[in-house]
């Protein structure tokens, strides 16, 4: 098996199992097995109550993000949105709310068990311009040109193949079309082991990119006006717990650590005039 499946394997079984917990007994009990750390503070205070208020309250339960991309992007009636690694639904549908009936909001999972979910907690909201999708974010099934924004909640941080994801969000995205998504974001050097520590209590499989490479990785694939709005910084002392029983040394490794992982909001336009994104035409 190659790495690349290998993380997608880890990812299908890690959120099939937070979605069964959900689904089977309406609480997150999967969040406290050791591979969803995550669950707090990195997922905590991220939704308002009138936002929560409008959803079921297995929408809520089911995120497993990093943000609240609904709250910092500026989605207009009509437009059409698609979701990456929607998970339980809760941008999805809170996306459609804000499009209205004249629009569209996608989302897209790998997992069998979220899309399950999702789509039950479609069927509560009553929510008819939305859509669920099974595929990967590797491989984004929409056609070119398709897409007003995408938005995506600490789900790229899981691709083994970050450039391939950014390209197909840049082949799906309309011209002037925005990426505005949140994110696990390393900023500067880290050594490798202290890395893997925390990117484990934060529940990344596959690893969050330092800043500067996100960014670069962005105009790679095309992308404009780039930037990043830290939303959240991870604390050392949050994970002293954790680190202490993986044999982590806290007090050794806190200066490598502190103000360096943190969630952003990562924003991306893709320019106009660059409707084509076939091989013949985007070299």
């Amino acid at each position: 098996m190659s790495s690349n499946s290998s993380v997608q394997e880890q990812v299908k079984e890690k959120y099939g199992s937070a979605a069964r917990a959900v689904a089977q007994s309406g609480s997150l009990q999967a969040c406290c097995d050791p591979g969803l750390r995550c669950c707090d503070p990195m997922t905590s205070n991220l939704y308002g109550a009138d936002e929560k208020g409008l959803l079921p309250e297995k929408a809520v339960l089911a995120s497993l993000g990093c943000g609240n991309p609904t709250a910092l992007i500026d989605l207009r009636p009509g437009e059409v949105v698609l979701d990456l690694g929607s998970g339980g639904g809760i941008d999805v549908l809170l996306s459609a709310q804000r499009v209205g009936p004249a629009g569209k909001a996608y989302g897209l999972d790998m997992t069998d068990d979220m899309l399950a979910l999702a789509r039950e907690n479609q069927r509560r909201s009553g929510a008819t311009n939305v859509e669920f999708l099974k595929g990967e974010i590797e491989n984004i099934p929409l056609p070119d040109n398709s897409v007003d924004v995408i938005i995506s909640n600490c789900v790229i941080n899981l691709s083994a193949d970050k450039d391939r994801v950014l390209r197909e969000a840049f082949r799906v995205l309309k011209p002037g079309g925005r990426f505005a998504i949140s994110d696990v974001v390393v900023r500067g050097s880290v050594p490798d082991e202290v890395r893997k520590s925390m990117l484990l209590w934060v529940g990344c499989i596959a690893g969050a990119l330092e800043e500067n490479e996100y960014a670069a990785k962005l105009a790679t694939a095309g992308f404009a006006q780039v930037s990043m709005e830290t939303t959240r910084v991870y604390n050392i002392e949050d994970a002293r717990q954790f680190l202490t029983e993986a044999g982590v040394d806290i007090d050794a490794i806190a200066p490598l650590v502190n103000d360096k992982f943190f969630s952003a909001f990562v924003r991306a336009t893709k320019p106009q005039g660059r409707a084509c994104c076939g091989p013949s035409c985007c070299g």
